[in-house]
């Protein structure tokens, strides 16, 4: 497991293309028959990547959590951006289609990522973050996410939310999660530009065509950074950061967030106008 500690915004004014990529974002999330861990020390957030072909994937117990087991202190939401595939927590089986979710509890001891086809396999996108209480094991399917319609094509940031973890949904300690589908001929996203310094927030990013990428921009609203991401990366937000992004092409991602509280709507927005 890969361990990032966190960066002050003054630091991070320092920085250049490289130590920005080392610090924020996060590659190579899918390796063959392999699990990707990176632990991030904004809200001790746990970033993975799962893709199970020929054998199973049992999620590990990483030295660094001091832990009997994986979730014995934790939570973690997983969604499948792949085939078709089958998550065993604790004896009990979970299909999940593309884009459906699966939590798992604080206290649930062994789980073992599958793919029912090795030629298409399933892809799980996980957050883990540190949990107090045990909440049920639940599977979300995409179409009972509640859809969501924002933006408009006018300004190229129509797109489709579906939220998964969250008050109104899969009840958590602290994880909120979720996905947003950009509609054709727009690349916008998250706009309005907002921070949310009671909550950190990873960006995954799929559905990208591999010749395609996405500029997201980060840092505090009057020194704006940015980070070229590929398909199947993910972007890791600090709470005092803000956070929006344009593609080159229409895409997805999920976005996961972890702090203070549960409230989706937390924002503080950083207008278009203000930001330099």
């Amino acid at each position: 497991m890969q361990v990032r500690f966190a960066e002050s915004p003054t630091e991070t004014l320092t920085l250049g293309t490289e130590d920005l990529r080392k610090r924020f974002l996060v590659e190579s999330l899918f390796q063959e028959d392999a699990i990707q861990l990176t632990y991030t020390h904004y809200d001790r957030m746990i970033i993975g990547g799962v893709m199970p072909l020929k054998n199973k994937i049992e999620l590990p117990n990483p030295a660094e959590l001091r832990a009997d087991y994986f979730l014995e202190r934790r939570e973690i939401g997983i969604i499948n951006v792949g085939g078709e595939g089958i998550i065993i927590a604790d004896g009990e089986s979970y299909s999940l289609s593309k884009m459906d979710c699966l939590y798992l509890g604080k206290g649930v001891k062994e789980v073992v990522f599958t793919s029912a086809n090795a030629s298409t396999p399933a892809l799980y996108y996980f957050l883990s973050s540190p949990a107090h209480h045990s909440y049920p094991n639940t599977v979300c399917k995409k179409e009972e996410a509640q859809p969501v319609d924002l933006g408009a094509a006018e300004t190229a940031n129509k797109r489709t939310v579906y939220k998964y973890i969250h008050l109104e949904g899969i009840r958590s300690c602290q994880l909120v999660m979720g996905l947003t589908s950009m509609h054709e001929g727009s690349v916008w996203n998250s706009v309005p530009p907002h921070t949310h310094t009671r909550r950190m927030e990873v960006y995954f990013y799929f559905n990208l065509p591999n010749d395609h990428r996405i500029f997201h921009f980060m840092g505090e609203p009057q020194s704006t950074r940015h980070l070229v991401v590929s398909n199947h990366q993910a972007v890791i937000s600090a709470p005092w950061s803000m956070h929006f992004g344009c593609g080159t092409s229409n895409y997805s991602f999920i976005w996961g967030m972890a702090g203070e509280n549960l409230v989706y709507s937390d924002m503080d927005p950083a207008p278009i106008a203000t930001l330099k």
